[in-house]
């Protein structure tokens, strides 16, 4: 890998880990937060998803004006946005204040879609997958660490915790100032600029949701979303409704789950790639994920439960990575930002409606629910790889038909 894209690919490491340090800071404090304003629950329910729903709706948004003007001034505009909603966040003297500052970091935070695209810019169809690993890893990393430095923070009261992600994020903006240079090239954001595919309308997403292959791959990318968020945000509650697991023993299963998936995005991701076709490993780590999270909803003691939880973090990870790889090889160039902004927002679904499926099974139908339901979703969207990524082998693209057409 030539030393510019190694150099490039770390500042984004670095970007991405510090963004989700300081928003994993304060979100486990959320809910203590908004106590102090006499928030009730569905209150809480509500702060929680706010960020999400903002998020679902200005992502495409933001990506498709990177494809226009750049992701580097996007970027900026993003980070910009994320400083103003933490500082809002630890001075906030009323629940509405609250509010507002997760609905702007939702408005102004499309930073994963653009790291995402800045990484497709700068890498080729070899080194893809490697790079959006980073992200991935980066993630894992920053949800292991920040959980526990807001928890230890918050001893000195909640404002500290919210000034500590705003500087983190203040960090970001001059990191990028000064050493993040933009992906594409003038001619490329002039080209950009007047090329159908970067329309900026409801009816261009439309089309691009609509095109079999790109379709198909964001309906994958729903799938997984669906399902591993299930898995994640129920994981505590189905561990103590059907094992009745103590606290430590169900956090150090979750950290077992962090560390896997740091490792898998990190690591592993990149070795695989080199040794075996993307859509093949796709398929596989797929149909692995489906059998592990049915495995899980049945697990009957601990120790299984961890043993389980190897092939479901190793999976999921490479299929996070895999089906995003594929997807930005499957459109246009000129389209990258907005397609992947188009995806984060339905990953951001999927975190708006996962926590009421979730509890909704687990009261009347039972724990093993939810993990059945999450299998049902993977083993859909191992139908679907079937479909569109194996239909005409032979062609350069990863669907069969020539890469960035217009399928």
């Amino acid at each position: 890998m030539p030393s510019d894209l190694k150099r490039k690919l770390s500042i984004i490491f670095g970007f991405t880990f510090i963004d989700l340090l300081g928003y994993s800071l304060i979100l486990p404090l959320l809910p203590y937060i908004a106590e102090r304003f006499n928030a009730g629950p569905v209150q809480v329910g509500l702060l929680l998803t706010a960020n999400a729903l903002s998020q679902m709706i200005a992502a495409p948004i933001i990506g498709r004006l990177s494809d226009r003007w750049g992701r580097r001034p996007l970027l900026l505009i993003s980070i910009t946005g994320t400083i103003i909603a933490f500082l809002m966040l630890a001075f906030a003297k009323t629940l509405l204040m609250l509010f507002v500052s997760r609905i702007v970091d939702g408005l102004l935070g499309g930073n994963t879609a653009l790291s995402r695209a800045y990484i497709t810019d700068v890498t080729d169809d070899k080194t893809r997958a490697k790079g959006l690993g980073l992200i991935g890893a980066a993630f894992g990393l920053g949800f292991i660490i920040g959980p526990f430095a807001g928890g230890q923070l918050s001893r000195f009261g909640y404002m500290l915790p919210g000034l500590v992600a705003a500087g983190l994020s203040f960090l970001n903006l001059i990191a990028v100032i000064i050493w993040l240079p933009e992906s594409l090239t003038p001619e490329q954001k002039e080209k950009y600029r007047t090329s159908p595919y970067t329309a900026f309308s409801l009816n261009r997403l439309i089309k691009t949701m609509r095109q079999p292959c790109v379709g198909g791959l964001l309906q994958i990318g729903l799938w997984f979303s669906l399902s591993f968020t299930l898995f994640q945000v129920n994981f505590v509650l189905v561990a103590k409704e059907q094992l009745n697991l103590d606290v430590q023993t169900t956090s150090l299963l979750l950290s077992l789950v962090g560390v896997l998936a740091v490792l898998t995005q990190g690591v592993i991701i990149g070795r695989l790639t080199s040794m075996f076709e993307e859509r093949k490993l796709l398929i596989v780590s797929t149909i692995i994920l489906a059998l592990s999270l049915f495995a899980w909803s049945f697990s009957p003691n601990a120790v299984v439960l961890a043993l389980i939880l190897i092939p479901t973090a190793v999976s999921a990870g490479v299929t996070s990575v895999l089906s995003t790889s594929l997807l930005t090889k499957s459109i246009h160039k000129e389209e990258i930002g907005g397609t992947l902004g188009l995806s984060q927002a339905l990953q951001s679904f999927a975190g708006v409606i996962t926590p009421l499926v979730g509890g909704q099974l687990i009261q009347f139908v039972g724990a093993p629910a939810v993990g059945v339901l999450g299998a049902i979703l993977m083993a859909t969207a191992a139908i679907t790889e079937r479909r569109i990524l194996f239909t005409r082998p032979g062609l350069s693209g990863p669907c069969g038909w020539e890469e960035g057409s217009a399928n």
